[in-house]
């Protein structure tokens, strides 16, 4: 049925998003989206495992995402892991526990199908021939359609090995990661960054105090902007960091290792702009597979 609601949530490194939203001619359209900090990722690096108290918080988000869902008469489709639950040493104890907090047990999903539910979901607004760019906590994607690979490096882990702010260190250890990664068939395409960095990114250049998908999505910038932000934001102690917009909740630590990272990709992609989209994971989990319409998926 057209405009029917229909809901996803994606159980992140650093913050689990819920997604409501609704096919309208055939395009979909985000009608709610919360963002709720897990940081599940910081017990994968200390721990290797998922503790009773991070437990414990998840299950709390978990339940007030139960609860809105049941306030608005929406339907959940479908609920996704990441990178955090791939590395725990327990993910049955905490998908039991989501499970029972939400009322759905979530799927762990490789990186290589992240990766792909998310280019599918920017292609849908934006077409074929692209790269997308998925900077999450714990590992970032990228796609071209054809090929769909996870880096196990993201903002959150990075920062949990070299602090706030990258010294020295940095140049060597991009050196190291990019050893074994292969960005053939990747490079000079139009790229679109996708996550938390790519949206925080986005609020800083605009100086926009609230999320607003409609300004953000298909935001385009330079390599000099990136740049510039990233020296506005590096030269700010940490409590002004973590008043600027898009940075609140502990995304003011780790967003200066998410744009190191992100030059990085840009380089080694060897293209001097790219573009911003708020689409990722919660919107590709709503598309039918390919070859199947979404009207199919809209009756179902």
């Amino acid at each position: 049925m057209q405009n029917k609601l229909q809901a996803t949530v994606d159980i992140g490194s650093h913050s689990c998003i819920l997604l409501i939203a609704a096919f309208e001619d055939g395009k979909l359209v985000p009608k709610l989206q919360k963002v709720e900090v897990c940081r599940l990722g910081e017990d994968i690096y200390e721990h290797g495992a998922i503790t009773e108290e991070r437990i414990r918080e998840l299950t709390t988000i978990m339940t007030k995402f139960r609860m809105d869902l049941h306030a608005l008469g929406v339907e959940l489709k479908a609920v996704a892991a990441t990178e955090a639950m791939r590395k725990a040493s327990n993910p049955d104890a905490v998908l039991d526990a989501v499970e029972k907090s939400l009322w759905m047990r979530p799927r762990i999903i490789s990186g290589e199908e992240e990766g792909k539910l998310t280019f599918r979901s920017v292609k849908e607004w934006h077409g074929d021939d692209i790269v997308t760019i998925d900077i999450g906590g714990g590992s970032t994607e990228l796609s071209n359609g054809k090929t769909s690979f996870s880096i196990p490096v993201g903002a959150l882990k990075m920062f949990k090995a070299m602090g706030p702010i990258p010294g020295p260190e940095y140049k060597k250890f991009v050196k190291e990661t990019f050893k074994e990664v292969s960005f053939k068939g990747m490079t000079k395409k139009p790229v679109y960054l996708i996550g938390g960095t790519g949206t925080a990114l986005a609020m800083v250049f605009l100086n926009k105090p609230q999320f607003d998908y409609k300004a953000i999505e298909g935001l385009e910038m330079s390599i000099a902007d990136l740049d510039a932000v990233t020296t506005r934001i590096t030269n700010l102690s940490k409590e002004l960091r973590a008043m600027l917009p898009g940075l609140e909740n502990g995304r003011h630590e780790v967003i200066i290792c998410g744009l190191f990272w992100l030059k990085s990709l840009l380089e080694k992609l060897r293209v001097e702009r790219f573009k911003i989209s708020t689409a990722g994971l919660r919107f590709g989990l709503l598309y039918p597979p390919e070859g199947e319409s979404k009207t199919e998926t809209q009756k179902n």
